[in-house]
């Protein structure tokens, strides 16, 4: 995807990647589905697992860990507003609107099964992003 966008200049269309993977744009659809199986979690349930991440820290934290708290939200917002508009509103309905997969599909008009696979871009292309700007 970085390979992509950087020839392109712009965030590279699923039919592009799926050209460069060499591959039909349905089975790179799958692929985005298969991957994403699993990572749509809700916040609620990461905390029964491994408890309150403020709770472990305490109300008051180190200011370096602070420090690269805010920075790291920095360069994630960043990184979202650098996402395709379609990816930017999916992100935003999801996380912020706290909106349902079936309810995003129906604000975008798209099936429940293809907001997973935009999902999965999305944060492909968040992770990408953030790890060039480590």
């Amino acid at each position: 995807m970085r390979e992509l966008e950087q020839r392109l200049g712009r965030a590279p269309e699923e039919g592009e990647i799926a050209a460069e993977l060499e591959m039909p744009l349905g089975e790179y659809q799958q692929l985005l589905h298969d991957t994403n199986s699993g990572q749509l979690l809700p916040y609620e349930a990461l905390v029964e697992e491994s408890g309150e991440p403020a709770a472990e820290q305490g109300a008051q934290s180190q200011p370096f860990e602070q420090l690269l708290d805010s920075q790291q939200r920095e360069r994630l917002v960043a990184a979202i507003d650098l996402l395709p508009e379609r990816e930017k509103l999916l992100m935003a309905l999801y996380y912020q609107e706290e909106l349902n997969l079936k309810e995003v599909g129906a604000v975008l008009g798209v099936t429940e099964s293809r907001v997973s696979q935009l999902h999965s871009q999305a944060v492909s292309r968040l992770r990408a992003k953030l790890n060039d700007s480590a």
